[in-house]
Order: structure tokens, then C-alpha cells, then sequence
């Protein structure tokens, strides 16, 4: 059975999050250290055997990004699923593809290690080699739509619905779908607060959940709050999709013209 890593050195709700008062982002930053705190009582059984949360030991570039760019309410929230080992799990950013993070969005910061590290998922920060595919494909597409990161985050912002990264005894990524339904369920219900959470501090009135299972989960998780939300999807830039390895951009694109979200991102 598998533990929740310790918090990071001086990372708790009355400490770090509070420095810079009742902003925005201090209080986004704030729910998000108390959502560690109830993912850190629970614990996963096999296939599980490594449970990174780089809102711990990636707090830096984590809070370095949010107060850069949560700091005023938003129209969208793009929600993604959970980190994957080469993007959000290095940088503390959601689809957070190490080139991306460092020369786009300019985010820095220390990245140290989980508590426990797979041999073949080692933990490099800004500094890996590796570039995550999903993430490359979702930010080069903001990049190449918006004059700048500002423009992008004036009216939008990125979250996960997850902030843990779960690895089997081989390495692979598991992802909540694939954990004991007593577990995940356990698991889901604090990331549904954590989301519900989110939404009402950000004020945003439309979620696009990116891939179906965070699309769906985000209608579930806002329905059961209570909050009047739009939710909508968009299909995931995995290399795991047949579908977005055909050209993701141009459907992505599409997609966000339908939901007239593109001029949100140009105007």
C-alpha cells in the first residue's frame, strides 16, 4: 500500500500560500495546499506503487505559475486529467512540457524530488530532456493563437482536476481511471471539492475539459456543487489518440471557434 509523501518544507495553508494577502492567487494557491492535505491521508494499494505530487516537491514553478497568471478572474477553464510523467510531474505546471514552461510562460523555480522515485520516471525539473507530447501539442497551439502568454491567461487559465501522478512496479502511468473503484472514488471526490473549489474562486462560466474522462468528470463534480457552469470538451492531444496524431491543432481549432473561445484568445 502506497503513502502519501510529506508536504514540503514550509508549505501549509498558514504559512506560504498566505505571504501576499488575500489575492487571487494567494487564495487559489491556499485551497490547493489544503486539497494536498486530505490527498495526503489517503493511500493506494497495487497496481499502484509510486504516487508523485509535484505540488509538493514541485511547489516553486507551481506557485510561480499561478501567481503570474491567476491573478483575476476567468472566463474558461481548460481542465486537464491528472500529471504525466514528462510534463506537470518535472514542472508543477499542468501540461507542463519542460520547453514550453521555461521559454514560453517563463516560469522558474526549484523542482526537488518524491518522496519516492521510480528508476526510470527520475524527476529532472526544468532542466529534462524528455518533451511530453500531449503538453508540446496544448501549449504550442496557445503559443501560435496568442501574441503572448498574458493574452492567453487575461481570459483563460489551466488546471487539473488531479494533481497526483500514479506509477505501477514498471514505471507505466496509470491514470485515475485505472485505480480500484474504492480508491478512485475516495480519490475523486476530494479532487470534485478541490474542482468546485476552483471554479467559484476563479468565477469562470465555462469548463473545457480536456479528453472525456475530465469532461465528464468536471459535469459531475460542478452538478453535485451546485454551480451553474458551462462544461464542454475538447479532444486530447495524446500520441495515444489515432485521432490527434491526423493534425490535433486544426481540431483543436475548430473546436474552439465553435465554442467561441477564440476570439477570448485573440482579442
Amino acid at each position: 500500500m502506497t503513502e502519501q509523501p510529506a508536504a514540503p518544507p514550509g508549505a501549509s495553508p498558514a504559512g506560504q500560500a498566505s505571504a501576499q494577502g488575500d489575492s487571487l492567487a494567494t487564495q487559489f494557491l491556499q485551497a490547493e495546499l489544503e486539497q494536498n492535505l486530505r490527498l495526503r491521508a489517503l493511500s493506494f494499494p497495487d497496481p499502484v506503487r509510486y504516487v508523485y505530487s509535484p505540488l509538493e516537491y514541485a511547489w516553486e514553478p507551481h506557485e510561480d505559475y499561478v501567481r503570474r497568471y491567476c491573478r483575476a478572474p476567468k472566463e474558461v477553464l481548460f481542465l486537464g486529467m491528472n500529471p504525466g510523467p514528462f510534463g506537470m510531474a518535472q514542472t508543477g505546471v499542468p501540461f507542463g512540457e519542460v520547453r514550453h514552461v521555461r521559454e514560453w510562460l517563463q516560469v522558474s523555480g526549484q523542482v526537488s524530488k518524491p518522496a519516492q522515485e521510480h528508476p526510470k520516471r527520475p524527476v529532472l525539473g526544468l532542466a529534462c530532456p524528455r518533451s511530453e507530447v500531449s503538453g508540446a501539442r496544448f501549449w504550442g497551439l496557445f503559443r501560435a493563437l496568442c501574441p503572448s502568454p498574458e493574452a492567453f491567461f487575461r481570459r483563460c487559465f489551466v488546471h487539473n482536476l488531479c494533481p497526483l501522478l500514479f506509477l505501477s512496479p514498471s514505471g507505466k502511468n496509470l491514470t485515475p481511471a485505472e485505480l480500484p473503484a474504492a480508491q478512485r472514488e475516495r480519490l475523486l471526490q476530494v479532487c470534485d471539492d478541490g474542482l468546485a473549489r476552483a471554479v467559484g474562486l476563479l468565477g469562470v462560466a465555462m469548463v473545457i475539459g480536456v479528453g472525456r474522462v475530465a469532461e465528464q468528470r468536471a459535469r459531475k463534480a460542478l452538478a453535485s456543487a451546485g454551480l451553474q457552469v458551462r462544461v464542454e470538451g475538447l479532444m486530447h492531444p495524446s500520441p495515444r489518440n489515432p485521432q490527434a496524431n491526423q493534425g490535433w491543432e486544426a481540431i483543436a481549432r475548430a473546436r474552439l471557434e465553435e465554442l467561441q473561445v477564440l476570439p477570448l484568445l485573440t482579442s
